[in-house]
């Protein structure tokens, strides 16, 4: 059945997200609505739609998560539906009642799914009801300390305890033994109040080196459902996905249909409508043997790479479906065509735990040839108030091996300038021999050693020389030159510029110096562009990954050898660093208490991923901070006294 569809559409969400469903929505000839916030005033979302609205200041819960704002946003602009996208209000049952009551059609699935689905201990019970495998495990609503490790012994460990509501992994917590459960419980209750207003849990046994299998579902009202395939999503760190790609290396044709059948069974139990997503739990490479985990009653992050390799449009599919349209797909009509995968970009720094990273975006270039989904464009700014996934990078091939391939060279291609990203992280991931074969499992990351920053080369360090006016410069000053001072060409009025030696402080905390000759090429394969940050640090892009290197002076070049000399001296320094910008969230000691080394002294939050501070060695903690307090980098959180050492002027 065809139908008219929607004049008016509006996009509740932000960054690639948005810019996706416009993409769509333009297509089908929709005039398409953005909201922002604060933050978002000059991104890329925004200028794409049709018309864009404020809906709020920087903080998600007074914008994003605003429903009010969203729904007097679509008052104003005459929109007769709304999109959720992925994330936010997306799986918000309370969001879709409101959209409801205002005469407002929600692409998504209806009420009863949203409720079910969204409450994974009631989801479990309801779909093992319906003969879809489940994990042993169970929920941990009014039970107090003693009854859980009651039933987590009766369970059996190794276990995963994870909040009921929402999802991405955030607040799950492994425990292989009783006298971890407490502080298990405790931090995952904490987590699921902050993220998601619920610290209800949920408790499973833990499938040891599990992959993570995951099938796309579309649903029409009148009870057509079909399902397009299986994504792997088994590459992860901390609970959230990293790479996906479609089909699964291990997913036979008769695995397949196996999963397919209980995916549409999960959906078609809570009458679904429009696109979702059924996770599902394998052991090891035995891909018989699968278990339910959740369904994501929305499109997913990942969704690219099913739409490469059925040639289907899922966004499009959600607005016809949501439209009252019938699927005029059918299951036989869906075919596997060649191999797609896909690469989260991050902002974050690698080298120093992952920790979430932000700043300008100085340059950015996506790479030729291949689909990039990208929250980003030279200029944005990358802050800590959202998600810290600033695009995804999609690559295909006639099979797995040239996918990876094509992946690799489009990573090595992107360059994105000003701000630390995972993009080196990713292309070593990528070549891992295990990951080559096949043979991966959820906490396959979780066992590689923390990467190094890339290598300072002679051909990255000339390449950031280059783009200085001269090596006595300050690149501070050179920052706010003009564009002729600053582009690195090395034109001069009077001539070529003379040989020179310049200093840079790497990310390995040394100091690296070059020796320019007058009338050189400073550019070289594979190196470059380079750009000059109004910090005054200098940006390389190579193929291996960006560099930031900031120029010094000669006299600062000595203090920072001294300075070395010096930490290499002493056992470890009494103040503890913020290891990241964020909000500390939580504090777990006392002003004067003794610790001991290793021991947590607090918990900085930043794009909703949660670090504890540890002290350094044993002694007497004196805090420089408390909840709620925003921190910089580095800046002294709390200062850790010997015994015999003086106690700091408080």
């Amino acid at each position: 059945m065809t139908v008219p569809l929607f004049d008016t559409v509006l996009v509740a969400n932000r960054g690639e997200i948005a810019r996706r469903v416009i993409r769509t929505l333009r297509t089908l000839g929709i005039r398409s609505v953005a909201v922002y916030s604060d933050a978002d005033a000059g991104a890329p979302h925004v200028r794409e739609a049709d018309h864009a609205v404020r809906i709020g200041p920087a903080a998600a819960a007074e914008s994003y998560l605003s429903i009010p704002a969203l729904l007097a946003a679509a008052r104003e602009t005459g929109a007769r539906a709304v999109h959720p996208g992925y994330g936010f209000l997306s799986e918000n049952v309370a969001f879709a009642r409101a959209c409801a009551d205002e005469g407002l059609v929600f692409i998504g699935p209806g009420i009863r799914a949203l409720e079910v689905m969204g409450d994974k201990i009631r989801a479990k019970e309801h779909v093992a009801a319906h003969g879809v495998p489940v994990v042993p495990g169970f929920s941990a609503i009014g039970m107090d300390d003693t009854a859980l490790a009651e039933a987590a012994v009766a369970t059996g460990f190794p276990l995963l305890v994870k909040p009921s509501a929402g999802g991405g992994g955030k607040g799950m917590q492994i425990v292989r033994a009783v006298d971890e459960l407490a502080t298990a419980v405790e931090t995952a209750r904490r987590v699921a109040r902050s993220a998601f207003g619920d610290d209800t849990l949920l408790v499973e046994r833990l499938v040891e080196r599990p992959r993570h299998i995951e099938v796309q579902v579309l649903a029409d009202e009148a009870g057509n459902i079909i399902h397009l395939g299986e994504r792997e999503c088994t590459l992860q760190r901390r609970h959230q996905k990293v790479i996906e790609e479609a089909p699964s290396a291990v997913v036979d044709a008769a695995t397949r249909e196996l999963l397919g059948k209980a995916a549409c069974a999960a959906a078609a139990s809570v009458d679904y409508r429009g696109a979702g997503t059924v996770e599902f739990l394998v052991a090891g490479d035995r891909t018989e043997d699968f278990f339910f985990i959740e369904m994501n009653t929305r499109l997913q992050v990942e969704h690219p790479v099913t739409e490469i390799v059925t040639g289907v449009d899922l966004v499009e599919q959600q607005i016809r479906i949501a439209a009252g349209e019938d699927l005029t797909l059918r299951q036989p009509d869906i075919g596997i065509r060649g191999h797609a995968i896909e690469a989260r970009v991050y902002a974050e720094t690698p080298a120093r735990g992952f920790l979430p990273a932000t700043g300008d975006v100085l340059e950015w270039r996506p790479a030729p040839g291949v689909r990039t989904d990208a929250a980003v464009e030279t200029g944005s700014v990358v802050t800590s108030d959202y998600d810290p996934m600033i695009a995804k990078v999609i690559a295909s091939g006639d099979d797995r091996h040239a996918a990876l391939t094509a992946l690799d060279t489009a990573l090595a291609d992107t360059v994105i300038l000003g701000l630390d990203t995972n993009i080196a992280f990713l292309r070593s991931l990528l070549e891992d021999p295990e990951v080559r074969a096949g043979r991966i499992d959820t906490a396959l990351i979780d066992r590689l050693p923390t990467p190094s920053p890339v290598p300072v080369t002679p051909a990255i360090l000339r390449a950031a020389a280059g783009v200085l006016p001269d090596g006595s410069t300050r690149a501070a000053d050179a920052a706010h030159a003009s564009a002729l001072w600053r582009s690195g060409s090395g034109w001069r009025a009077a001539g070529p510029r003379p040989a020179r030696t310049v200093a840079f402080l790497g990310d390995d905390d040394a100091v690296h110096d070059v020796r320019l000759e007058g009338g050189e090429d400073e550019r070289e394969p594979g190196v470059g562009p380079a750009v000059v940050g109004s910090d005054g640090a200098v940006w390389v892009h190579t193929r291996s990954g960006a560099q930031r290197l900031r120029p010094l002076t000669r006299r600062e070049a000595t203090f920072v050898g001294l300075a070395r000399t010096g930490r290499a001296a002493n056992a470890s320094s009494p103040e503890v660093g913020a290891p990241m910008p964020g909000a500390v969230t939580a504090v777990h000691v006392s002003h004067g208490d003794p610790v001991e080394a290793g021991e947590r002294i607090v918990t900085i939050e930043a794009m909703k991923m949660e670090h504890p501070v540890l002290a350094p060695h044993a002694g007497t903690v004196h805090l420089k901070v408390a909840v709620g307090d925003q921190v910089r980098r580095d800046q002294t959180i709390a200062i850790v006294r010997n015994a015999d050492e003086a106690s700091p002027a408080d």
